[in-house]
């Protein structure tokens, strides 16, 4: 692999830290996370519902998200609400992604690959990976719901219509119940 290359293209990806995750400002979120926050969480959700769905490899899942929002280091988090006025929008991050990979062939197809997979659903992996992901804003909806922002209740319970796997449908419905301050809540007690 050419050093050089691998070396810009980690730079690249530290983008990823300061592009905020925009979609929330919708609904009056002031600070959103960052998309690189919100990718370390939904890479680990991915490898729980990889393991929750019996899929044979959790590691490819938990890469495919980490590499599913490359294209945002140079396009931006663009929300679903400002898509639908950016005509091609996924050709513009696919040519991204393809530009970004050129560099290090080493890794350039099977990056591809995965991010194809995911972000159009076409395997049992891209339909755990795209849960993951949806899943993890679906969490981070129930933690502005628990702050008070009951817009954030709509955003959560919407993502009920679009998961397709037992293991994400089964944890939406756990999380709206258990809330985001149960985890600290139940250590307290003991």
């Amino acid at each position: 692999m050419d050093i050089q290359s691998v070396t810009n293209l980690v730079f690249e990806l530290g983008q990823l830290k300061r592009i905020k995750h925009e979609g929330w400002r919708i609904i009056g979120v002031d600070n959103p996370e960052t998309v690189a926050a919100h990718c370390l969480r939904a890479a680990q959700l991915g490898y729980l519902l990889a393991v929750m769905e019996k899929y044979e490899s959790p590691y490819e899942v938990v890469t495919a998200i980490v590499f599913k929002d490359i294209g945002e280091c140079r396009l931006g988090d663009v929300h679903r609400t400002a898509s639908r006025y950016i005509k091609n929008i996924k050709e513009f991050e696919e040519k991204i992604i393809h530009e970004q990979l050129d560099k290090v062939p080493e890794i350039k197809a099977d990056i591809y690959r995965l991010w194809n997979e995911t972000d159009f659903r076409k395997t049992k992996m891209g339909n755990i990976a795209k849960d993951a992901n949806m899943l993890e804003m679906a969490f981070t909806a129930q933690e502005l719901v628990d702050q008070g922002n009951s817009a954030a209740a709509q955003w959560r319970d919407n993502f009920k219509n679009v998961l397709k796997t037992k293991s994400a449908l089964i944890l939406l419905e756990e999380l709206k119940v258990i809330g985001s301050n149960n985890w600290w809540q139940r250590i307290n007690k003991l």
